[in-house]
């Protein structure tokens, strides 16, 4: 499947979020149907995404399909908003997230639990999809293999194309090209290391040529990568579970990382991450 516009690897759409390049991108895509685009993004950066289409001679109503990797809303954030202003635009998603894209009031709830008043500057309008134009994802969509990939969240899928660019949402971790380090994103309330293990085993059998990430650009060298990513979520969920405190864990994992760390920051903070691999402790102590 071809990217549009594109021979080969797939560019990220970069939604400067907040004002900054290379924190969360999405990807436009060619299918047997019309575009496509994978993840969208919070609301507040809609404005972003119209022009980064028009960069490339489209409109909002030239999207026929949403493919999601899953519900959090730096990801799938603008998925109402866009169908509100596109009423025709299908949404995939997993079969697990399709009701909290209906229904999203559980989720932010949620997210305002953890965002508290920075939740508008950051996300903007939580919009409802109408339940018609969700879509709950098969092994193929639109000619895409399509897998479930649960650690950072239960309802995460990842696509796969005929290329060999696997659509990877936060599967593969975050990479904010062109550094090295892969960053282990662990947000409360899903964070799950043993699942995560068995996404990352599913992926290497299927030999992505490239990882096609949301924060921030596309991979070319998966197995380095992955084999970062492993470490980097076994050491850091080692770290917390010894009795690492907040402030600790955010000095170490500086330190891990030892690069751009502004931009991991903004991507995912590390206090996110931490909060993640504590409550996945606590769970691990209740059960």
């Amino acid at each position: 499947m071809a990217q549009l516009g594109l021979s080969g690897t797939p560019e990220p759409l970069d939604l400067r979020h907040l004002g900054h390049e290379r924190v969360i991108g999405c990807y436009l895509l060619e299918t047997p149907d019309g575009p496509a685009l994978f993840d969208c993004g919070p609301a507040n950066d809609v404005p972003e995404l119209k022009d980064r289409l028009r960069e490339r001679g489209l409109e909002l109503g030239d999207l026929r399909h949403l493919l999601l990797s899953h519900i959090h809303l730096d990801h799938a954030g603008a998925a109402g908003t866009l169908v509100r202003e596109h009423p025709d635009l299908q949404v995939h998603v997993s079969e697990i997230g399709a009701p909290h894209l209906v229904d999203p009031e559980r989720l932010e709830r949620s997210a305002r639990r953890l965002y508290g008043d920075e939740f508008e500057r950051l996300w903007g309008e939580l919009v409802p999809v109408p339940e018609a134009n969700v879509h709950p994802v098969g092994p193929e969509v639109l000619g895409l293999e399509c897998f479930p990939t649960p650690g950072h969240a239960s309802h995460h899928v990842c696509y796969l194309d005929g290329e060999g660019t696997l659509y990877a949402g936060d599967a593969t971790g975050v990479r904010i090209q062109p550094a090295r380090a892969v960053m282990a994103p662990t947000p409360p309330p899903e964070f799950d290391l043993e699942a995560w293990q068995t996404t990352l085993d599913e992926i290497e059998r299927r030999r992505p040529e490239r990882l096609a990430l949301i924060h921030f650009g596309v991979a070319d060298d998966p197995e380095p990568h992955i084999a970062d990513l492993r470490a980097r979520l076994e050491r850091w969920t080692g770290w917390v579970g010894s009795g690492m405190t907040q402030d600790e864990f955010a000095r170490a994992a500086g330190d891990d990382l030892g690069t751009d760390l502004d931009a991991y920051e903004r991507a995912i903070p590390f206090w996110q991450s931490y909060a993640g691999l504590e409550r996945y402790w606590a769970k691990k102590r209740e059960g």
